[in-house]
């Protein structure tokens, strides 16, 4: 039995819109880099929404999700962890948008 390939996909979260696409791609095994910062730039309460949204839909998929830096979030299938430093059993929350405004380029 064939099994599809598992993809390493680069995603960018511009409008809110861009959600469903994105658990579609959950829906079909890949491991997604999501950019944030399109979103942030134009809305911080839907950055919170869609990040949220994603997250519920992640975990009931039985995925992981985590920030990867300022501007990015990695999100994996079930069967695939993501490694976090917090000791073992702990999970950080999530933040919805970058720490510090003055770290998202173009912003002031």
């Amino acid at each position: 039995m064939a099994q599809s390939p598992l993809y390493v996909k680069a995603l960018p979260l511009q409008e809110l819109d861009d959600v469903d696409a994105i658990k579609a791609e959950i829906s079909t095994g890949n491991i997604l880099i999501v950019r944030i910062t399109p979103l942030a730039k134009k809305s911080v309460d839907e950055t919170k929404l869609a990040i949220t949204e994603l997250t519920d839909h992640v975990k009931s998929k039985g995925g992981d999700i985590a920030r990867l830096g300022e501007e990015r979030i990695v999100i994996t299938p079930p069967g695939v962890k993501i490694w976090r430093k917090e000791a073992a059993g702990t999970e950080a929350p999530l933040a919805a948008v970058p720490s510090r405004k003055e770290s998202v380029p173009g912003t002031s």
